[in-house]
């Protein structure tokens, strides 16, 4: 009935807001006291409650929680209905404090996670965020219960990192559950998962997760730095801790790498780096990042190393057309019209006849037009968003083309680029190159060629100077690694990829045990002399 004695851990939340700043009202012996201390920070709020009960030798106890954040089944079942059956059985034992707050705290309440605190404010911070606190008359202690419950989508595959052959459960805005995620495929004791308050309105938990005897101490504490030197009002997505703890903010390129998929998480964290998960959104961080990161996926890994580098590559020419295609085409049009060869001039000047702009303007507006029809199809409802963006298409292409705005040829390398952007597995650097195509083609319209390597060289020469927490961008190019080549464009069988990325220092740089290799043998294979398999 009592069940089994328990140590509980005294906590100051303090140590968690990121200021050290220390509680200034302690837990007062006087009950009325601590309640109305209390009250005056709540105000009048109707979601707030407080159950006044009598145990033992008839002493108060006052239990509060928000009914909107806790479970009230385990509420009555772990915490009141025992300090109630207590007082039935033991009603006319007297009690010293001492020898009550032992066998209360000990042997009564037997919920499976409590904590003792000795400030007002802890239990402040403890009730907001879904706990129970019982506050017994004559102690100079409360105690909190951990009896959080919020209403939770069910798991399901992301819809913006979907995968044919791969695991189909993806992160939720819980964070208990995607940790829980995370622990169910890292069954080792090495995993850490570190705590941090950020938002001085929101008070987010934010979360550190990393594997100690493979990721590298020095990145660990880099992170933790840079997040514990954040101070602002809220934080409602990791979109906002992304751009204050990434190194380079005016850089169009993501150095902070963010994901939904519990599968993918746990690879990097077996590679080395860093995951920052927050409450209250499904995106998760990872850290460092690099620009090779940004063209892989989970499902390259479930497949074989041929087809897996077969659609690596694919997505390299898939960047490059969207990335040059409409450039290109100003350049040579406007100033190197001696390059296009004589099969297809004459098609290309022909599809030009009566166009009033010239072909930069004309590009750069189908560019405009199709960035603005893409934004439209991300706000329209998914219902219709999907028929409008085609029918948008079609219809503005077609349209631009029979009124003398935009020749066909143009139309088709529009759709080219548009096309090879959404090839992109991330869309934070499919946005990225979109959004660089504009001045990329203002300097091909204005130099030809030579502006448009001279963008190139500058694009190239600012993704060799970023870093993302002290490892360059451009790895495994730049420095050459190239052990972490054979994973990168393309992809090797896993069986030489033996090593972990070099870039990241890890503790443990062996992924796969080379005396593991070994020649396949043919079991089924029938040999001379004993055609049937029989001896």
């Amino acid at each position: 009935m009592f069940g089994k004695k328990r140590k509980w851990k005294t906590v100051n939340y303090s140590s968690f807001n990121g200021k050290g700043d220390k509680p200034n009202r302690p837990v007062h012996p006087t009950l009325s006291k601590n309640i109305k201390d209390i009250q005056s920070v709540i105000g009048d709020d109707h979601d707030y409650n407080e159950r006044e009960i009598k145990i033992l030798d008839n002493r108060k106890v006052v239990v509060l929680y928000f009914g909107s954040l806790v479970n009230k089944d385990s509420i009555n079942e772990t915490i009141l209905k025992p300090m109630i059956y207590i007082r039935s059985q033991s009603k006319d034992v007297e009690w010293r404090d001492k020898e009550l707050k032992r066998f209360l705290f000990e042997e009564v309440i037997y919920h499976t996670e409590g904590q003792i605190v000795t400030h007002i404010d802890d239990i402040l911070h403890g009730v907001l965020r879904g706990k129970c606190a019982v506050i017994v008359d004559g102690f100079s202690e409360a105690i909190l219960f951990e009896t959080k419950e919020v209403d939770k989508r069910g798991i399901e595959q992301p819809q913006g990192e979907q995968v044919i052959r791969g695991p189909r459960d993806g992160f939720i805005e819980h964070l208990q559950t995607n940790i829980s995620l995370l622990r169910n495929r890292l069954p080792i004791e090495e995993f850490r998962v570190k705590p941090l308050e950020i938002g001085e309105v929101t008070k987010s938990t934010v979360v550190i997760c990393y594997i100690d005897h493979i990721a590298n101490e020095k990145l660990v504490e880099e992170v933790e730095k840079r997040l514990q030197h954040i101070h602002i009002d809220r934080i409602l997505d990791t979109g906002y801790i992304e751009q204050l703890i990434e190194d380079n903010p005016r850089s169009p390129f993501p150095q902070i790498q963010y994901t939904e998929r519990p599968d993918k998480a746990v690879g990097n964290l077996v590679e080395g780096r860093v995951v920052i998960m927050i409450e209250g959104t499904p995106l998760t961080l990872i850290c460092p990042a690099t620009f090779n990161q940004f063209f892989q996926t989970s499902e390259d890994y479930n497949e074989r190393a041929l087809m897996s580098s077969l659609v690596r590559i694919i997505r390299l020419m898939a960047l490059g057309s969207s990335l040059l295609f409409p450039s290109l085409y100003v350049a040579v049009l406007s100033f190197h019209p001696e390059l296009i060869p004589a099969e297809f001039a004459v098609a290309v000047t022909s599809g030009r006849g009566g166009i009033p702009f010239p072909v930069v303007v004309e590009v750069l507006l189908m560019e405009i037009a199709m960035e603005i029809l893409r934004e439209a199809t991300v706000r329209m409802p998914q219902q219709v968003g999907g028929a409008i963006s085609i029918v948008g298409v079609l219809v503005i292409g077609q349209a631009a083309v029979e009124a003398g705005f935009a020749s066909p040829v143009t139309v088709v390398i529009i759709a080219l680029s548009t096309i090879g952007s959404f090839a992109t597995p991330a869309y934070n650097v499919a946005i990225a190159f979109r959004m660089l195509r504009f001045p990329i083609l203002l300097l091909s319209g204005m130099f030809g060629l030579f502006g448009l390597v001279s963008a190139l060289l500058l694009i190239f020469n600012h993704m060799l100077s970023l870093r993302s927490f002290g490892v360059p961008y451009l790895s495994p190019f730049s420095p050459v690694d190239w052990q972490s080549l054979r994973d990168s464009f393309i992809r090797m069988p896993l069986r030489w990829l033996s090593k972990r990325p070099e870039e990241l220092h890890s503790y443990n740089t062996i992924r796969l045990d080379p005396r593991g290799k070994r020649e396949p043998e043919e079991p089924l294979l029938p040999k001379e002399g004993n055609r049937n398999g029989k001896s």
